[in-house]
């Protein structure tokens, strides 16, 4: 987009004396005080040198400078409030926490609700993929995770909180009234910022070539046609690096040991690593800003520009400064994991848990490239000790992250063992980034652990130097829920579309089993529309409700109930005729309503019950709740074992027993979210400015549009049936509820009557019966081997070899499959042989490992055999099995 120099043509700037120039290196324009500066204060333009600036403050740590922050702007009128999770889960376009904004999109920045606060402040953990493979390589200008600290002030068309000039004057003020930076040291470089479907022009505020804040001034919304169109509602959207405010402050040798103090130390100890000498360090950041990652030329230049300046050769340089970045990785990857884990991530193959486990798999990778033994949850167990104060959930859940961190590490060895045969299957072809990409999404395997193996076979492979960033990519903006469709013919959608809103008697009353509507639209003879109705429409896991229809010529059948937005479509299972503005009464299928609320509500009592047991991680992944039965989807990373899965049961049913009071109530989305936070939208995300949220008494609360029972006590209890592992990370558990319950007990019974009559028992003598059986099936089995031992020795003694040219030929008929395997193994151990097995018209064949079968196969093709093999081993089918022989001595002359 175009941008006017207006946008940026502060007053705020012409009163202080500001020059607005145009950078010599990058030709990009910015303001400064300095009259003689001729290139912008940012990188690669310039080295940092903000180690060279006198800064007032003192060194600040990384949570000294969170609070300095926070304080700076609550003094000046803004209300902080509590960061979000790095787990975007109130987003279903994104699954991580990319930037303070993300909070507040879409609903707060589209005008869909108010802001928590306005203006206000706050330091919001974040995490970005896109730049992992440059972690360490850069000394800290890039990170995997970082607190964005922002203040934010949100204007309405009626209500103007504050702009640009403010905006940059805060900034202003707050670097060199709090931070102590001499102002003629800020510099602000013109750019502009787009994301989540939001853009506007902004300004970078840099020092001594470190970027440490970016002013956004977000408003136009981009449209799907590229063109941008303005917002109603104009945002102060801005991000100060927390981190880089320590390291500005410290000056230390690398922005690391700026965030991480006395742990940079005690990890290249605890890995088992050489330190690297700091004049080396220093000297590497400081020209460090010259580096673009994507280019390995300028990596090269950096390391030979250090070795001139510290004097030493270039290879040492490289080998130390190689070594650090690795630690440096270690550092930062088992940060992002524990904060991940902590605020409830699982490890999977898909989503959220995907980009998990791949931080930790690179992780894992680099400690076995350090020739390190150190265990990964080592270093996540220190990192959370570090942490703990400022994110006192890695305190709570420790164990659970340890727990997973250890439990991914196991799987991550597994996969050594699947190298050999994937390079195998490669090394005969070229292997593009895409191959590596596919196998990684397939098999989890790390390129460069590929590139070992295939160099045992003497093939060389490209790996990309931002491959896990590609892979990250493909993976961080996959929604987490897919939209549910309609399950409506087009015609139909586009029909109802327009039409008023459906009156909802179902929410006014759940058990209103009939009612009386006015005909608003008929489709096709077969699809209704009623202003009103108590017709539950199918969503949410939640099946449609069933029913009758009374019409002027007689009763029609509801067979299903759908939705198109408010408006509510019953499904008939026939056409019919009637005028739009006809009165109707309905009835709903009052039993299987019934059941399917038990269903819905018990779902929410074993939601909260498995995460009362389990632990915070666990969410809901998936759900259905029909009249035969209910399912749950759970998020964990090892299969429940029986006794918990009977301790959720047990659990749910005392919450049954207890006669739990079951409400719906509704909240403006702030207060639902600061009340209850960001649970409650286990079952999807509403774009609504109020949320209906469903409250059992003391015990859970989750947004939910489902119908339900008033009081646990109506549900009756609960079995659950089946608990099974569908996907790497997820659990699912089937239930029945109330009157099911005895159904399900029926059919047990049933099912242990007929066990019982099988074995000549009654069913209450059945386990002891069973038990004997089985101590019978073992002695028998022992008999069993011993006769097969000794038939097969038969068989070997009596079995003389035809001896052709120099192969031995055994024929032999066996008395079961078991058996002809041992036999054929034993003849085919030693010297040149060949085994045929004859059972009927059925031929087996094996050879030794020096024998190929190719030409006795083609032999027995050739004489109307059907089957085949190759290699030492064939099975075939043929009238004449006798003849075989003659086949085999022929293919062998």
């Amino acid at each position: 987009m175009q941008i006017s120099e207006s946008e940026y043509s502060l007053n705020f700037f012409k009163e202080r004396d500001y020059l607005r120039r145009t950078c010599k290196s990058c030709k990009t324009p910015f303001w400064s005080k300095d009259k003689t500066k001729e290139v912008c204060s940012d990188i690669p333009c310039t080295d940092y040198y903000f180690f060279d600036i006198p800064i007032k403050s003192k060194p600040l740590s990384v949570r000294e400078a969170r609070e300095k922050f926070i304080s700076f702007f609550q003094r000046n009128g803004h209300t902080p409030i509590k960061p979000k999770p790095v787990l975007a889960r109130w987003r279903e376009d994104l699954y991580l926490t990319i930037a303070s904004i993300v909070d507040f999109q879409p609903h707060v920045t589209s005008g869909l609700v108010p802001p928590p606060a306005n203006p206000l402040v706050v330091s919001q953990p974040a995490i970005r993929l896109e730049d992992i493979d440059n972690v360490g390589v850069t000394f800290g200008r890039h990170l995997t995770t970082f607190e964005m600290a922002a203040h934010h002030a949100f204007n309405y068309p009626d209500k103007e909180i504050y702009w640009k000039e403010k905006t940059v004057e805060l900034a202003t003020r707050f670097f060199t009234e709090e931070m102590g930076i001499p102002e003629e040291e800020l510099n602000f470089k013109e750019s502009w910022w787009e994301g989540g479907g939001n853009a506007g022009p902004c300004l970078e505020v840099t020092v001594g070539g470190l970027e440490l804040a970016t002013l956004v001034f977000m408003q136009y919304k981009k449209e799907e046609n590229g063109k941008y169109s303005p917002l109603s509602l104009r945002i102060v959207d801005t991000g100060y690096g927390v981190e880089r405010l320590a390291w500005v402050t410290q000056k230390t040798p690398t922005a690391f040991h700026a965030i991480y103090g006395d742990l940079v130390y005690k990890f290249f100890k605890r890995i088992g690593v050489d330190y690297v000498d700091e004049t080396m360090f220093k000297e590497a950041s400081r020209l460090a800003g010259k580096i673009d990652p994507d280019n390995p030329e300028t990596i090269k230049k950096h390391r030979e520009a250090v070795a001139k300046e510290i004097g030493e050769d270039v290879k040492v340089v490289d080998e130390e400064l190689t070594r650090a970045a690795r630690v440096f990785q270690l550092l930062d990857h088992s940060k992002t994991v524990a904060l991940m884990l902590g605020d409830g991530l699982v490890p999977s193959n898909s989503g959220e848990g995907y980009l998990g486990r791949l931080v930790m798999r690179r992780a894992m990778r680099v400690a076995k490239l350090l020739r390190s033994d150190i265990r990964f949850y080592e270093l996540v167990r220190e990192q959370i000790n570090f942490w703990g104060e400022d994110f006192p959930q890695l305190i709570k859940n420790k164990d659970y992250i340890l727990d997973v961190v250890e439990n991914e590490q196991n799987k991550f060895e597994e996969l050594y063992s699947k190298v050999p045969s994937i390079a195998s299957s490669l090394s005969k072809k070229g292997v593009s980034t895409e191959d590596l990409i596919q196998i990684y999404d397939s098999n989890g395997v790390p390129p460069d652990m590929l590139s070992e193996e295939l160099k045992k076979r003497g093939v060389e492979i490209q790996i990309p130097d931002n491959f896990y960033a590609l892979v990250a990519r493909r993976h961080q903006s996959a929604p987490i829920k897919g939209k549910e469709k309609a399950k409506l013919p087009t015609e139909v959608v586009k029909e109802v579309r327009g039409l008023q809103a459906t009156e909802k008697l179902y929410y006014q009353d759940q058990y209103q089993r009939e009612f009386e509507g006015r005909v608003v639209k008929v489709i096709n003879g077969k699809y209704v529309v009623l202003d009103r109705t108590t017709f539950y429409p199918e969503g949410g896991g939640q099946i449609g409700d069933r029913g009758t229809l009374y019409l002027p010529e007689g009763e029609v059948h509801v067979i299903d109930t759908q939705k198109v937005g408010d408006v509510i479509v019953h499904i008939l299972d026939r056409e019919v005729k009637i005028q739009e503005g006809t009165s109707v009464k309905g009835t709903i299928d009052w039993e299987s309503r019934f059941r399917t609320m038990r269903h819905h509500t018990v779902t929410h009592v074993i939601l909260a019950s498995a995460k009362k047991l389990l632990g915070e991680h666990v969410w809901q992944a998936g759900a259905e709740k029909t009249p035969e039965k209910g399912r749950l989807d759970i998020t964990h990373h090892k299969m429940l074992t029986a006794d918990q899965v009977r301790e959720i049961e047990a659990m749910s049913n005392h919450i049954i027993n207890d006669h739990r009071e079951v409400k719906a109530i509704h909240l403006s989305r702030t207060e639902a979210e600061t009340k209850y936070g960001d649970s409650i939208y286990e079952g999807g995300v509403p774009n609504t400015p109020t949320v209906r949220l469903l409250e059992i008494k003391g015990w859970d609360v989750e947004g939910c549009g489902g119908t339900h029972v008033r009081n646990t006590s109506e549900i009756g209890g609960v079995k659950i049936v089946k608990a099974e592992k569908i996907q790497d990370g997820v659990i699912r558990l089937e239930y029945v509820a109330g009157d099911r319950v005895s159904e399900y007990a029926n059919r047990l019974e049933d099912s242990l009557n007929r066990v019982a009559k099988m074995v000549d028992t009654a069913p209450e003598q059945l386990e002891g019966r069973m038990s004997r059986l089985i101590e019978e099936r073992a002695k028998l089995e022992t008999a069993l081997q011993e006769y097969r031992r000794m038939y097969i020795k038969e068989i070997v003694e009596r079995t003389e070899p035809e001896k052709i040219g120099d192969v031995y030929l055994y024929v032999f008929t066996p008395i079961d499959q078991e058996i002809t395997k041992d036999i054929m193994k034993y003849f085919t151990s030693g010297k040149k042989s060949i085994a045929l097995a004859i059972l009927g018209n059925r031929v087996e064949i094996a050879s030794s490992a020096d024998i190929d079968l190719q030409n006795v196969i083609n032999e027995l093709r050739k004489a109307g055999a059907k089957g085949g093999g190759k290699g030492t081993f064939a099975s075939f089918s043929i009238k004449e099995s006798g003849s075989v022989v003659d086949i085999i001595r022929k293919s062998l002359k």
